[in-house]
């Protein structure tokens, strides 16, 4: 569990967050004008931009933190290689005072996932796919 793999912010806007990244120099393979999930490259992690409503019903469909529970719009994510990996982490997190958000569960993207939050309040999101590569360095692949 020591990578970070991405860096999702949750954004109001993503056409304008998309050409805001952009401009400031960071490097992406989206060529779509206003996409609905955008990723960018930095050295040893990703930056992604998402929809904060989506992103708070990700971790909440019935009850959003974003709405009750003073939600920021930032979740991390440690990306697995296995559905055992995500049970494991998720399971270590429970057993150090982590609390369970959203159990490990197949999801709505075809992968296998889960939410907890640290002992700061600070969301997590333990994620695998089939589909991902990763690098040499453990770090997630995405083109």
């Amino acid at each position: 569990m020591n990578r970070i793999n991405l860096i999702c912010l949750g954004v109001k806007d993503i056409k304008a967050s998309l050409d805001f990244y952009k401009n400031i120099g960071f490097k992406t393979y989206q060529t779509q004008a206003n996409p609905t999930i955008v990723f960018f490259d930095n050295q040893g992690s990703k930056l992604e931009l998402y929809p904060i409503e989506q992103l708070a019903k990700d971790i909440n469909a019935e009850n959003p933190p974003f709405i009750n529970q003073g939600f920021s719009g930032i979740t991390f994510a440690c990306n697995t290689k296995s559905e055992n990996e995500v049970d494991v982490i998720l399971h270590r997190v429970e057993m150090h005072g982590g609390s369970i958000i959203k159990p490990a569960q197949k999801v709505f993207w075809g992968g296998y996932s889960g939410y907890f939050q640290d002992l700061d309040g600070y969301y997590w999101e333990v994620a695998y796919s089939a589909d991902w590569k990763f690098d040499d360095h453990n770090m997630l692949i995405i083109e």
